[in-house]
C-alpha cells in the first residue's frame, strides 16, 4: 500500500451515514459467534439473522419501513438451528437463500410489500451437507444457482429449482470460512481454517490453485478484485496483526502486495466495487470502514480515507451499485448492523455539478440485475459476463424478475441427532425453546387477565 498523495477522482470520496430517522431500531441481531456479515440486501429489503430462542429465524425488512420495528415483527422461521448466513438473490428481489446450523440452506419466496405473518415453509430445501451450512452465495450471471460450504469441509453448487446438489467439492482440510463467485462466474475462491485459499472449478468439483495465505490463527476471507481477475485476501499475521494480500491466480504461491493494517482484533469485512476499482473493509467489532483504490489491473493498492464511528459494527452488506443516488455523486452504499439496528452509509464523490449533469467518469456501465444464462446453460459450460447497463437517469426498479419454478420441491430432511454430543446439543435446544414459550404464553396469559379486567 502506498500512501503517497496521487491523482485520483476519488481520492476525496467521503461517507454519510443515514439520519436516524432513516435508519432502523430495535433489531435482534443474531448473537451466534459465526463469522458471516449477517446482514444482506437489495434494492427493495435487506435481511438480517435474527436472534431466535428454539430454532433460526432471519428478518426480512423493507426500505420504507423505516424507525423502530414492533415486538411481533413477522420472520422467516424454518430452520431447526439458528441462522448463520442469508443472501439476496441477484435477480429476484423477494428471493433469499440461508445457511443453518442445522445442516441445511433454504430458498425462501416473500412477498412483494413483505411480510405480514410469520413465514415458515420455504420454497426450496437443500439437503446435503452433514454438518452446520456457513455459507451461501447466488451465481452472479446463472440463473437460480447457488454456493454453499459446510463445516463438513465441502462446498456444494446447487440448481436450486431442482433442488440438486450439481457439483460437490472435496479438499479442504478445515472448516472454510468464505465463498465468493469471480466476476463471469467461472470460478469459486475459498479461504479455509487451515491458513490457505483455494481456486474451485465450480463445475467440476476440482481445486484448480491453493495457496497458503494469512498465518495468523484468526479468520480470513477471499473475494475476486472483478474483471482484473485477481484475488483479494484479508486476515492475520502471526502476530496478530490485521492484514490484506493480492494474489494472481496464475503465479499464486506469491503474495502480489501484502500490507498490516493494524491491531483490531475482528475480521475484517471486504467489499469491492468494480467500477470505481475501490476497496472497502469495514472491521467487525469496531466502527471503521477504510478504502482504497486498486490500479494497474489489481497490482497496487492506494490508500484513500477512513470512515469513522464510535458504533461497532457486527455486520456488513453492499448496496447493489445500480441503485445507487446518481444525483448526489453516491459511488456505494455499505448497510451496517449493530446490535440493535441497521445504518447505511453513503460513499459520495464531493461533486456539486452531479444534480445537473451525469457524471460518466464515475459511472461506467454497470452489471444490470438479469441473468444471461439459465441454470442449464450454465451447468453445460457456457459461461457469459454480466448484462451491462447506464446508471444515467438514476435508479430504475426492475420491470419483471427473474423465474423461480421449482420443477421438484425436496422435503426438509429430520435425520435426527447421530451422536451423544448432537443429543445433547439437540436437548438444550429444545430446553431453550420450551423456557421461550413457556414465557410467550405467561405474557398472553397476563395480558388476557388485564382485558378481562377492564
Amino acid at each position: 500500500m502506498s500512501r503517497v498523495v496521487r491523482q485520483s477522482k476519488y481520492r476525496h470520496v467521503f461517507g454519510t451515514p443515514q439520519k436516524p430517522e432513516n435508519c432502523y431500531t430495535d433489531i435482534r441481531l443474531s448473537t451466534n459467534q459465526w463469522d458471516s456479515n449477517y446482514i444482506t440486501c437489495n434494492t427493495k429489503f435487506f435481511a438480517v439473522c435474527w436472534e431466535a430462542a428454539g430454532g433460526g429465524s432471519f428478518a426480512v425488512v423493507p426500505w420504507t419501513q423505516k424507525g423502530k420495528l414492533k415486538a411481533d415483527y413477522p420472520l422467516v422461521s424454518g430452520h431447526k438451528g439458528p441462522v448463520l448466513d442469508v443472501d439476496a438473490n441477484p435477480f429476484n428481489d423477494c428471493l433469499f437463500a440461508s445457511a443453518s446450523e442445522d445442516g441445511t440452506a433454504k430458498i425462501w419466496k416473500v412477498p412483494e410489500d413483505g411480510l405480514t405473518e410469520t413465514l415458515r415453509d420455504a420454497v426450496q430445501n437443500l439437503s446435503g451437507h452433514k454438518r452446520k451450512v456457513g455459507n451461501v452465495r447466488w451465481h452472479p450471471t446463472a440463473n437460480n444457482v447457488l454456493a454453499t460450504s459446510s463445516t463438513d469441509y465441502t462446498v456444494k453448487v446447487w440448481d436450486v429449482e431442482k433442488g440438486a446438489a450439481k457439483c460437490h467439492v472435496d479438499g479442504h482440510a478445515d472448516i472454510i470460512q468464505s465463498i465468493d463467485w469471480n466476476y463471469e462466474g467461472s470460478l469459486l475462491t475459498t479461504a479455509c481454517k487451515d491458513k490457505k485459499i483455494r481456486i474451485v472449478d465450480p463445475r467440476t468439483g476440482q481445486i484448480v490453485a491453493e495457496t497458503a495465505a494469512h498465518t495468523g490463527v484468526k479468520g480470513s476471507r477471499s473475494m475476486w478484485l472483478g474483471r482484473t481477475g485477481k484475488l483479494f485476501t484479508v486476515g492475520f499475521s502471526r502476530t496478530s496483526d490485521r492484514q490484506y494480500a493480492v494474489w494472481d491466480p496464475s503465479n499464486i504461491g506469491t503474495a502480489v502486495t501484502q500490507e498490516n493494517i493494524d491491531t483490531g482484533s475482528g475480521l475484517l469485512m471486504p467489499f469491492y466495487d468494480p467500477d470505481s476499482n475501490i476497496i472497502f473493509l469495514a472491521g467487525k467489532g469496531d466502527g471503521n470502514i477504510r478504502y482504497y483504490e486498486v490500479t494497474d489491473n489489481g497490482s497496487k493498492v492506494y490508500f484513500l480515507s477512513q470512515y469513522q464511528s464510535s458504533v461497532p459494527a457486527r455486520g456488513m452488506a453492499y448496496y447493489p451499485k445500480y441503485g445507487v443516488d446518481v444525483g448526489s455523486c453516491e459511488i456505494t452504499r455499505l448497510i451496517k448492523a449493530t446490535t440493535t439496528g441497521v445504518e447505511p452509509i453513503s460513499f459520495n464523490v464531493p461533486r456539486k455539478e452531479g444534480l445537473d449533469v451525469f457524471q460518466d467518469d464515475i459511472y461506467p456501465p454497470t452489471a444490470a440485475p438479469e441473468p444471461t444464462v439459465t441454470a442449464d446453460e450454465w451447468f453445460g459450460g457456457k459461461t457469459v459476463p454480466p448484462k451491462q447497463i447506464s446508471l444515467e437517469g438514476g435508479f430504475v426498479a426492475r420491470e419483471k424478475p427473474a423465474d423461480f419454478n421449482p420443477t421438484e420441491v425436496k422435503v426438509a430432511e429430520d435425520e435426527g441427532p447421530a451422536t451423544e454430543k448432537e443429543l445433547r446439543a439437540e436437548w438444550r435446544k429444545q430446553k431453550d425453546r420450551i423456557a421461550f414459550l413457556e414465557s410467550e404464553v405467561a405474557k398472553k396469559d397476563a395480558l388476557i387477565k388485564q382485558l378481562q379486567g377492564n
